[in-house]
């Protein structure tokens, strides 16, 4: 059955900077109909928040110790390919630019990015993964 009511997109943030991870949280649960699911310091932590919570999106840091979001990407998409995946960097990172039509993820948003423009960014990404997820 078909519902109208908006779905609660979930989201998934991964940051090895607390502070950073702690300031998304509550900026995307003061937003409707956005729910964080998880937070995660590294990458090899971000796989297995995926396995049990199921994001629909994922704001990734890309330089982080354990694992980097790079690799954490390639290891998410495998396991759940309806996922998208945001780059979230402080560096300008030519590899993610040139690198992102053959890669894992999704988009790419620096961490000076404007906050609704990052909420903005994971509207639209949330709404491909739910069409993604009907369709495919």
């Amino acid at each position: 059955m078909l519902s109208c009511k908006p779905s609660t997109l979930r989201v998934l943030v991964v940051d090895d900077h607390e502070l950073t991870r702690l300031t998304l949280k509550l900026a995307f649960s003061c937003q409707a109909n956005i729910q964080v699911v998880g937070l995660a310091s590294n990458g090899q932590e971000a796989i297995e928040m995926v396995k049990s919570h199921h994001p629909d999106v994922i704001v990734l840091d890309l330089h982080m110790p354990v694992m980097d979001g790079w690799s954490a990407s390639g290891h998410i998409k495998a396991i759940a390919p309806n996922t998208q995946i945001i780059a979230y960097s402080s560096v300008e990172d030519t590899k993610c630019q040139e690198t992102r039509e053959m890669s894992s993820l999704d988009a790419f948003c620096k961490k000076d990015t404007p906050t609704t423009e990052l909420i903005a960014l994971v509207r639209k990404l949330g709404q491909s993964a739910a069409h993604r997820s009907v369709t495919g």
